[in-house]
C-alpha cells in the first residue's frame, strides 16, 4: 500500500459483497464508469448494478455498447472537449477505466501525444472536475506496467524526456498518477489508485488467450529453462477490488496493487492452462533463457521477451490488510472460465484486453 501524500467463484462474489453491505450498512449511489464498455467495465458494471447502485457508462462515440446493468449511457462529443461537470452532475462516485493502451502503426511522436492526451490530460481534467462536483470517490485504474519505469525514474536511471520517448504508454499512467495526486492533495478529493497485472478472463484478447490457443494446439514449446515469476488478476477479481476501493473508508488516499495473490512462472502457467482444458500439458523444451530471448527478437517478438521470460509480481497484502479484501476467484477458476470462453470461441478474434501484460 501507497500512501499518495509521498461463472466460477461468482457466488463467494456475491456472498462477500451481500455481507459487506449487511455489515456497512452502505447507502446505494450513482457511479459514473469511463470506459464501462470495455473489459473490465463489462465485468464490473453488471456487480455495481446487482448491488442496487444506479451506474451511469460514459463512452466515446463509435465505442461498444453499454454493458447489462447500466441505467444510463452518456457519449462523449467527438468534435470537442467534453463537459465533465454536467455530465458528473448527480453522480457520487467515479470509476475511471477508460485509457489509451495501444497505438499500432503510428510514428512515435504521435504515440506519444495520443497517450498523453487519452491517459494524461483525460485524467486530470476528470480529477478537477469532480473535485469542483464533490464526489465521495474517485477510482482511478492505473496499472503495475508503470512500476518498473517509475523504478527508474527515481534512481535517476533515465529522464522523463526519455521516459516519454521511449515509453509512452508507461510514463503516460506515471504522469497521470502524478497529476491526480497532486489535485487530491489541493482539493481534498478522495481518490483510490488501483495497479493491477495483466488482466484476463473471458472477453479479454490479449497474451493470456493467445497462450490459451497455443497450448490447445499441444505442440512442444521452449520455455523449460524459464524461473521467472509473474503476477496476474482475473477480471472479477479485479471488479471485487474496485468494490472495495469505492466503499471502504480507508481506501481514500492510498495506491493499492491487486492480483490474484498466486505468482506463476511461464511453464507453470502453462501447465495450469492444460488442467484447465482437461488436456494433457504440451512437452516443455529446456531452451535457455538467454538463447530465447534472441529468437524472439529475431523473429520481431521482441515485446514478448519480458511478457514471457521476465519477472514482474507484485504484492496484494496491503489491499487485503486496509481494506478486508479477498481475491474472491482462485487462479485455477479464472484460468477454468478463460478455458471454457476459448473452448467455445469462434477462431476469429474479437477485441478486448487492456494490453498490460
Amino acid at each position: 500500500m501507497l500512501h499518495l501524500i509521498g461463472g466460477m467463484g461468482r457466488h463467494r462474489f456475491r456472498k462477500n459483497r451481500e455481507s459487506w453491505r449487511r455489515l456497512k450498512g452502505r447507502q446505494m449511489a450513482t457511479i459514473l464508469v469511463t470506459g464501462a464498455g470495455g473489459f473490465i467495465g463489462r465485468a464490473l458494471v453488471p456487480e455495481l448494478a446487482a448491488r442496487g447502485d444506479r451506474v451511469v457508462a460514459v463512452q466515446r462515440s463509435g465505442g461498444r455498447p453499454a454493458p447489462p446493468g447500466t441505467a444510463d449511457a452518456l457519449t462523449l462529443p467527438a468534435d470537442r472537449p467534453p463537459d465533465w461537470e454536467r455530465l458528473l452532475e448527480g453522480a457520487h462516485k467515479l470509476v475511471h477505466l477508460a485509457a489509451k493502451v495501444h497505438a499500432p502503426g503510428r510514428p512515435a511522436p504521435e504515440r506519444t501525444a495520443g497517450f498523453r492526451t487519452g491517459n494524461l490530460d483525460l485524467s486530470a481534467a476528470l480529477a478537477e472536475a469532480a473535485a469542483r462536483v464533490g464526489l465521495e470517490r474517485f477510482v482511478h485504474l492505473s496499472t503495475f506496467a508503470l512500476v518498473p519505469l517509475l523504478g527508474r525514474l527515481e534512481a535517476g536511471e533515465i529522464d522523463e524526456a526519455a521516459a516519454w520517448r521511449l515509453h509512452p504508454y508507461e510514463m503516460s499512467k506515471i504522469a497521470a498518477e502524478r497529476a491526480l495526486r497532486e489535485i487530491s492533495l489541493r482539493t481534498g478529493l478522495p481518490l483510490v489508485v488501483l495497479r493491477p497485472p495483466l488482466v484476463y478472463g473471458p472477453g479479454a484478447v490479449a497474451n493470456m488467450e493467445r497462450l490459451v490457443r497455443v497450448v490447445q494446439r499441444g505442440v512442444p514449446l521452449p520455455f523449460g529453462a524459464v524461473r521467472n515469476r509473474r503476477s496476474l488478476i482475473h477480471v472479477g477479481n479485479l471488479a471485487s477490488a474496485v468494490l472495495a476501493a469505492l466503499d471502504h473508508p480507508a481506501a481514500p488516499g492510498e495506491v493499492f496493487e491487486v492480483s490474484d495473490g498466486e505468482d506463476l512462472s511461464t511453464p507453470e502457467l502453462i501447465r495450469r492452462i492444460a488442467a484447465a482444458l482437461s488436456q494433457r500439458e504440451p512437452p516443455m523444451v529446456p531452451v535457455p533463457p538467454g538463447l530465447l530471448a534472441l529468437l524472439l527478437r529475431l523473429a520481431g517478438r521482441r515485446d514478448w521477451v519480458p511478457r514471457l521470460l521476465g519477472d514482474a509480481w507484485l504484492d496484494p497484502t496491503p489491499i487485503r490488510q486496509a481494506l478486508g479484501w479477498v481475491p474472491p476467484v482462485s487462479v485455477a477458476e479464472g484460468l477454468a472460465t478463460l478455458a471454457q470462453a476459448e473452448q467455445s470461441a469462434p477462431t476469429t478474434e474479437g477485441q478486448g484486453g487492456t494490453g498490460d501484460s
